[in-house]
């Protein structure tokens, strides 16, 4: 449109020039080496025009043929460039899908094309990364740090290299160069914050939380969560030597984060030592309400040093008013059993027991029954069902379970990965067959049967860590007790013997076998072991057994003994026979 007026512009000025020359009649007369030429105004005017014309033709001529060489080189340079450029698409391509024989061809025809260019480094880089070749994937990393505009791409991939060989201290060096020169870069915030809590130095992860917070790179809520928990790691490090230091700081937590369970259990503790039960119990009431947990109810049921028991239940009962749920009923009910308030701890149970009472739930019924009624089938009954039952929560972390909550993951290392929750259950209780001999004895005294828990239903990787834990039963599941084979005692099914782990035992009904079963029901899921890769049994597969019958002791196989129970006397027998407990 403008080139269009512009042109009618330019077309009415020549127009009205030529309409003015002709108006005014004129002579031009040229005298040069001796030649006189004359002519008019108009006349002159237009040869003029075409002299400059021309020579105008002749001087792009001119150039144009100077100026070849150049234009086929440019030329030349811009094929070649497209033809790199096409290399690294295609090499990014070829990174992308997995291909590294396809990576590395690409990157060394754009290397060829574009020489050192930052994207045929970084091609390069990534190609000899997918290749396994860690030293030439280095070596171009390090050749970008020697440009500018390259230099943080080129720390970010030396650090990348550095955590992969295990070369922490290196790690970290790239990575507070890279903040250093980009302090906007998440990747070195985050890299210098986990630095900081792996070295425990948890001033200084408070000061990069600032840091990263005020550059826009976590939200508010965010920051102020993570504020809450390294205050928290550091009341908790300062606990033994500084208890004034570490009140402070888990004070400064709380305010943060009420709901914070480690916080609000070491600020209630320590204030409780000082003698401010007010306040100590206003901290643990706020968290409470936020999150039960079975570590403030400890601290709280025991805040005034010296209480009795009966002053203990009263405190747990304050708990379950704030907050009814389970935790609150197992306080009360812990409280109860020690203030020896059986029937309270029975009633406050009762809705627990419903369903599928956790393990936690099934040991606090067996301490119920040995405390109320003595070393009985009853309690031993909750004990058998404790090792089956479902796992309480726990605090876990990226597949870890642990007792002790921690400020950053052991695997990963990021800040409040532990969450408070049930851990997810690995193995399944198998169908226990019953052959006819040992069905047709029901009405036979009781002895000892061991019980066999099956493998994993649900196998984690190799080399993942997970805890052995005992598998969920349903309350409907029967539990048969029937005595042995005819030939029970060659077999030495009943010939008393210790506990060992991975092989088929009985335990004879003594105290002591009572007390040593309890243990292991306690300690089952006290340590995390290494989880078998292989996968659970084919259906209709056997487990293998030696000649004796016993069970060959796969090594994805958990073996729980059971003891003989007591027998309760013909007369309170109950009537459904096939049902033991």
């Amino acid at each position: 449109m403008w080139r269009a007026l512009v042109f009618i512009g330019l077309l009415c000025v020549a127009a009205f020039g030529a309409v003015w020359l002709a108006d005014r009649p004129g002579t031009v007369l040229v005298t040069f080496g001796g030649y006189e030429v004359q002519t008019s105004v108009s006349v002159a005017a237009i040869a003029l025009i075409g002299v400059a014309i021309a020579l105008a033709l002749l001087w792009a001529v001119v150039s144009g043929l100077l100026n070849l060489p150049s234009r086929l080189t440019f030329a030349s340079r811009a094929r070649r460039r497209s033809r790199g450029y096409q290399a690294v698409s295609r090499g990014m391509v070829a990174v992308g899908a997995g291909d590294p024989v396809s990576a590395r061809r690409y990157a060394n025809e754009a290397q060829r094309l574009l020489g050192s260019e930052p994207l045929t480094l970084l091609l390069r880089a990534q190609a000899a990364q997918i290749s396994g070749n860690r030293q030439a994937a280095e070596d171009a990393f390090t050749q970008m740090m020697e440009e500018d505009e390259t230099r943080v791409l080129g720390l970010r991939g030396l650090f990348v290299e550095a955590r992969r060989r295990g070369d922490a201290i290196a790690a970290r060096e790239y990575a507070g160069e890279a903040a250093r020169l980009a302090p906007a870069a998440a990747w070195a915030g985050e890299a210098v914050l986990e630095a900081l809590c792996a070295e425990r130095d948890w001033r200084g992860a408070l000061s990069a939380v600032e840091r990263r917070a005020s550059l826009g790179l976590l939200d508010k809520p965010t920051a102020k969560r993570h504020r809450a928990v390294l205050l928290a790691a550091d009341a908790l490090d300062r606990v033994e030597r500084d208890r004034a230091g570490a009140l402070a700081s888990a004070q400064d937590a709380v305010k943060l984060a009420p709901g914070l369970v480690p916080a609000a259990g070491l600020a209630g503790k320590l204030l409780s030592d000082r003698g401010d039960l007010r306040r100590a119990a206003k901290i643990l009431e706020a968290a409470w309400r936020s999150q039960p947990h079975p570590e403030l109810a400890e601290v709280y049921v025991n805040l005034r040093p010296g209480d009795s028991a009966l002053d203990r239940l009263k405190r747990a009962e304050t708990l379950l008013r704030l907050s009814d749920g389970p935790e609150g009923r197992l306080a009360v009910a812990r409280s109860a059993l020690e203030a020896r308030e059986f029937g309270r701890a029975r009633s406050v149970l009762e809705p627990l027991l419903a369903e599928r009472p956790s393990m936690r739930v099934c040991l606090l019924m067996s301490d119920l029954e040995q405390a109320e009624h003595g070393a009985t089938g009853r309690g031993r009954e909750w004990l058998a069902r404790a090792t089956r039952a479902p796992r309480d929560p726990a605090w876990i972390a990226d597949g870890i379970v642990s007792d002790q909550w921690a400020p950053i993951s052991p695997v990963t290392g990021r800040i409040d990965a532990f969450a408070w929750e049930a851990p997810p259950d690995v193995l399944v209780a198998p169908e226990l067959a019953m052959s006819d001999d040992v069905t047709a004895d029901l009405d036979d005294e009781p002895r000892s049967l061991p019980v066999i828990v099956a493998e994993q239903d649900a196998v984690p990787p190799k080399g993942r860590v997970e805890p052995v834990a005992p598998p969920p039963l349903s309350p409907d599941a029967p539990v048969v007790q029937a005595s042995p084979p005819r030939d029970a005692t060659a077999q030495g099914l009943n010939a008393p013997s210790p506990v060992t782990q991975g092989s088929l035992t009985s335990i004879p009904p003594t105290p002591e076998a009572y007390d040593a079963r309890q243990d292991i029901v306690r300690d089952a899921m006290a340590e995390p072991v290494e989880v078998a890769a292989e996968g659970p049994p084919a259906a209709g597969e056997s487990i293998p057994s030696d000649p004796g019958g016993r069970p060959s002791g796969r090594p994805d196989a958990v073996v729980f003994p059971l003891g003989q129970p007591d027998d309760p006397g013909p007369d309170k027998r109950p009537a459904d026979r096939s049902r033991f407990w």
